[in-house]
């Protein structure tokens, strides 16, 4: 009986390991696969008639919506560029910074135009596309209290918005300065506004239009870390659209789109020492990424 019972267990377990070995295989077939997609193809874009396009609702000048109801900025400019190109309309899908890979990912839009900095930890998990322009963080503080270095945070509140890249990067580089995170910039800047922080960190290109709106701020710090870059993001694996994406963003590149789209949306909430090189990328930057 106990050997009848020793040969049946060992069959069992023989079993078991060929029957995971083959899930393995099957699986591992089924991720690497070129034919797998995720998110919709170019051709089921055009199918459908528009396109999914996430952005922001309250991020003056890059999106934002006007008191019509329409949406605006050099983020929707660029969004209507591409649905013209594409030959469909724009369902535009508001988002906030820490939902757009979630939005993508939960297949709520096709495409994510949020003043969106490609990151390493963003890109495992969306696929972005070229980019379309340059930025680094910036640190903007009352002028009676300007903050012109880093560690004049110390002891101090700093204002972020989460799921930026300012965020990410005090965290990792300064961990001893307080943060008070906000889920959207219109509650960001009003708790700066209201004084429950010292000062506020965020895209130095946003905070240059801003601060012209706002006499008595000041961007006193306007760079922090490495230069980044801001791009399309699509849902991971979505490689028919990426290209497609890439395609056009070259394309307008050269046609000199968005420095006329600067001039449209940016230049007029700039101060007049910033230059559209300053912000959009030439030919041969976009090459050389």
């Amino acid at each position: 009986m106990n050997r009848i019972t020793r040969r049946t267990f060992a069959a069992l377990a023989a079993t078991a390991v060929v029957t995971v070995a083959l899930t393995g295989c099957a699986s591992g077939s089924a991720d690497s696969s070129p034919q797998s997609q995720t998110g919709a193809t170019v051709q089921e874009i055009k199918d459908r008639g528009s396109i999914r396009i996430a952005t922001f609702t309250d991020l003056k000048p890059y999106g934002y919506t006007k008191d019509d109801g329409t949406n605006t900025g050099f983020d929707v400019e660029l969004g209507e560029r591409l649905a013209q190109d594409l030959g469909v309309t724009v369902e535009w899908v508001p988002v906030n910074a820490d939902a757009r890979v979630d939005t993508l990912r939960s297949d709520k839009a096709d495409l994510v135009l949020a003043n969106f900095t490609v990151t390493d930890e963003r890109k495992e998990v969306v696929d972005f596309a070229k980019p379309y322009m340059k930025v680094s963080i910036g640190v903007v503080s009352p002028d009676s209290a300007l903050i012109t270095d880093v560690s004049q945070l110390e002891g101090q509140t700093l204002a972020v918005n989460k799921g930026t890249t300012a965020e990410q990067w005090f965290t990792e580089n300064e961990p001893g300065i307080e943060q008070s995170k906000y889920d959207s910039k219109t509650q960001q800047f009003q708790a700066f506004q209201d004084g429950r922080a010292a000062a506020l960190a965020d895209d130095n290109t946003y905070l240059y239009s801003w601060a012209k709106d706002n006499p008595g701020y000041t961007v006193g710090i306007k760079q922090l870390g490495d230069q980044s870059y801001i791009a399309p993001a699509v849902a991971k694996g979505n490689s028919d659209l990426l290209g497609w994406v890439n395609e056009r963003i070259t394309s307008l590149t050269d046609e000199g789109f968005f420095e006329q789209d600067y001039t449209d949306q940016l230049a007029p909430y700039f101060t007049s020492d910033v230059q559209p090189s300053d912000v959009v990328l030439a030919r041969d930057e976009l090459a050389g990424l």
